[in-house]
């Protein structure tokens, strides 16, 4: 169990130094350990945990190290988060050990001193467990909700002035829940009732999805990637926002479609199936290993339609030929995959006022290689006007040569706040999609 915390540990700090995505950083950590499967489980859950939950954590140890907690250093900050949440929020882990363990922690990582502290600081909690109290939600609602949900108050200041209280409070809500897992079902190799008897007999429970079609929801599958079904190309990872990004966008077997920021490139593998593998994708990534990540899944899945190449999409160069449609899901804030990685609520002002001139830029560019009578579609993972709507209403205002196209949403997708026929906002909620943002357009 040891071996999980530092896992575990040994992540969050590289996070916490590097500011990387903490799903690389996760892979990368576990893939330098011999950890059995329950501990791997173990260290995915405090390391999520902890990221997901560190203002709150560091909220409540305020009430019980007379150090700061800002003013602790990193590992002894993280080891007390890492004891924290085993206490607070991991009832199955024996609060002993949560605490022994602790305190082993930071002798193995040069904070021997500290470990008294440690210890110190993670009984009280132990015996003291209501001296931490929430701020008062009436008197102090922002205070509260920042603590409540571990979000920082400028973003959701920040959410409560672009939609409103309410559905801020939804967007809340959502972020905190667990997010469900979806598949996608390669059509050119099995039917979905096929793929859920495979999956079925793997032990893994999985039922079709409200929508759209194609789409099936997992629970409490573990790592899908040892699933026979996926080596055998049956299915890819993918939200059932993005499944419904590539249903909008409606290729036909046999068009010529580009796909102009592919990487990893789940959507590129929705369209080659949408497609039946017929015809042909052009798929772009501006990083040449994060192309071979395209490359790589459709060679598993099977889609020969799919040629993935390095380009700057938002670079002037000489287009391919004109294609029938074309995808524009451009670099974003990521502000509806919250719940997914965490660590994106605190640093989501880092670059989110240069997004929108980039992503314009890109879905300008995009644009030129657009036929008379195409289908362009913007998409974005954020929920933050500026680039969506700001983005899709300039390029509307801009480019007289397109005209907007009402969106066809099947049963069950309903609009959450006023908005164009064109475009869609999709919000994560519980059971739900990620947040996530559409709009289409039609060449004239």
């Amino acid at each position: 169990m040891a071996g999980a915390r530092s896992t575990a540990l040994k992540a969050l700090l590289r996070v916490e130094e590097e500011k990387g995505y903490s799903n690389l950083v996760l892979d990368a950590a576990l893939g330098a350990t011999a950890l059995s499967p329950r501990d791997r489980a173990l260290a995915a859950a405090i390391y999520y945990g902890v990221l997901e939950r560190r203002i709150t954590l560091d909220y409540i140890l305020g009430f019980y190290s007379r150090t700061p907690v800002a003013k602790l250093s990193p590992a002894v900050r993280e080891i007390l988060r890492v004891g924290a949440y085993q206490l607070r929020y991991l009832e199955r882990v024996p609060a002993s050990a949560a605490v022994n363990e602790c305190v082993k922690l930071a002798k193995e990582n040069g904070e021997a001193r500290a470990a008294g502290l440690v210890n110190a600081v993670l009984r009280s909690m132990l015996r003291e467990p209501d001296k931490a109290r929430f701020p008062d939600r009436k008197a102090q609602p922002l205070r509260w909700r920042s603590v409540f949900y571990s979000c920082p108050e400028d973003l959701i200041s920040f959410w409560q002035k672009s939609y409103g209280a309410c559905l801020a409070d939804k967007i809340l809500e959502g972020t905190a829940a667990k997010p469900d897992l979806f598949l996608r079902v390669n059509n050119t190799r099995i039917s979905e009732q096929q793929l859920l008897d495979k999956l079925h007999g793997e032990g893994i429970d999985a039922e079709p999805a409200p929508w759209p079609d194609g789409a099936v929801r997992v629970r409490g599958a573990g790592d899908l990637r040892r699933s026979g079904c996926f080596a055998d190309g049956l299915f890819h990872v993918q939200d059932i926002a993005s499944q419904l990004c590539c249903r909008i966008l409606a290729p036909e077997p046999g068009e010529r479609v580009l796909d102009v920021c592919a990487a990893p490139g789940g959507k590129t593998f929705t369209l080659a199936e949408r497609m039946e593998n017929r015809g042909e994708i052009e798929a772009f990534d501006l990083y040449p290993a994060r192309v071979r990540l395209i490359q790589t899944g459709a060679g598993r899945l099977g889609l020969s339609i799919v040629h993935a190449a390095s380009r700057d999409a938002a670079a002037p160069q000489p287009g391919p030929d004109p294609a029938d449609r074309v995808l524009c899901d451009v670099p974003c804030s990521g502000l509806g995959v919250i719940r997914r990685k965490p660590e994106i609520r605190y640093k989501f002002e880092a670059s989110i006022d240069s997004l929108p001139d980039l992503q314009y830029r890109i879905l300008s560019k995009a644009s030129e290689s657009v036929r008379n009578g195409g289908v362009l579609v913007y998409s974005t993972c954020t929920l933050n006007p500026a680039e969506n709507e700001g983005v899709a209403g300039r390029f509307t205002r801009e480019n007289r040569c397109f005209e907007p196209l009402a969106l066809s949403l099947p049963e069950g997708v309903e609009r959450a706040h006023g908005e164009p026929e064109n475009q869609l906002t999709l919000f994560p909620r519980a059971g739900g999609s990620d947040g996530f943002f559409i709009s289409a357009f039609r060449k004239r």
